[in-house]
């Protein structure tokens, strides 16, 4: 007889009633909360519950009803302040600086959208970088699922310092910031919202410049400045970079039918601060198909200095009744 057979029905079950405290993920508004429960299930092991929208202001379906890819990188942003905060000690005040993010969606056809709220599961593991051990660094890789079907992967690179040595990192080399409500205002026209693929003319973070594109900093959008910040959120340029990337893919493949590809894969490394009240432009390095997909690379740059390099996969869309082919 196996006594130990039936332990796994006494054990703790993920819940979604409600999303965890809104400070645990440095959120203002509870709608803006996604990470919902987690549990240790090992050394380092971590399963993490999270529920998507069925929509929302920003990262709303598209027009098939399939969820943002971009709730993955906010999702897994969530969930690695949780860890700190709630298993590993990091203190509230603590500062967490990002150092690079990446995900891969290899089952698109998973994020459809039906009349419930989508029930993720991340399978996190939790590794304490041995090369830069004087500064911290941690990485979190998950595996997404929903009910038991896996439809991606992700990994962030962060570190959490006290308030001192912020301060200290913030402003190595860098000009003083100017306070957010003294931010420069935008100088050229809003690129449309539909454009690059957003509801709401205020979702478009896009403007034409001389240099090309420019990132339109509206520091009262209610999800990008969810609260106050003294440079630009790593989530604000991957919105940034996302709706370029959209336009230019749609663009690149006239008489499409109307399908525009989607993102299955982005990669962000994160070189310096964004300034709040300086422009930042965004510098396509590099665009090129890539069988049923399209590779864009793209720089975030102040002042001629890149701050980040994000690298975009845009794929055909498996759902699709033509059949074009999903690469991940």
């Amino acid at each position: 007889m196996q006594i130990h057979a039936a332990l796994p029905t006494l054990k703790p079950e993920l819940t979604f009633l409600q999303p965890i405290p809104r400070h645990l993920v440095h959120r203002a508004a509870m709608a803006e909360v996604f990470v919902t429960d987690a549990l240790p299930v090992g050394d380092d092991r971590f399963l993490v519950a999270a529920q998507w929208p069925r929509d929302h202001s920003l990262y709303h379906p598209d027009r098939l009803g399939f969820s943002d890819p971009l709730l993955v990188a906010e999702t897994l942003r969530q969930a690695s302040l949780y860890l700190a905060h709630r298993w590993y000690g990091v203190p509230l005040g603590h500062r967490f600086i990002g150092f690079g993010l990446s995900f891969e969606v290899t089952d698109h056809t998973a994020l459809r959208i039906g009349r419930t709220l989508l029930p993720v599961i991340l399978d996190a593991a939790w590794h304490r970088s041995e090369e830069r051990p004087r500064r911290s660094e941690v990485r979190l890789d998950v595996a997404l699922s929903i009910e038991g079907r896996e439809f991606g992967r992700g990994s962030l690179r962060f570190a959490a310092v006290d308030e001192r040595r912020y301060q200290l990192l913030r402003h190595r080399g860098a000009p003083s910031v100017t306070a957010p409500e003294e931010a420069a205002r935008p100088l050229g026209e809003r690129v449309p919202a539909q454009r690059v693929g957003r509801l709401r003319a205020k979702g478009s973070v896009l403007e034409r410049s001389s240099r090309g594109w420019r990132m339109r900093a509206d520091l009262d959008h209610a999800v990008l400045f969810d609260h106050p910040v003294d440079h630009m959120p790593l989530m604000a340029q991957l919105e940034g970079a996302r709706q370029l990337g959209h336009m230019l893919t749609a663009e690149d493949r006239p008489g499409n039918g109307g399908a525009p590809r989607v993102l299955t894969g982005l990669r962000a490394d994160c070189l310096a601060f964004a300034e709040l009240d300086r422009p930042i432009d965004l510098v396509v390095r590099e665009q090129q198909p890539h069988g049923a997909a399209s590779r864009l690379l793209l720089d975030i740059a102040q002042g001629g200095t890149v701050v980040t390099t994000v690298a975009m996969t845009w794929s055909d869309r498996s759902d699709q009744p033509d059949g074009l082919s999903h690469a991940a």
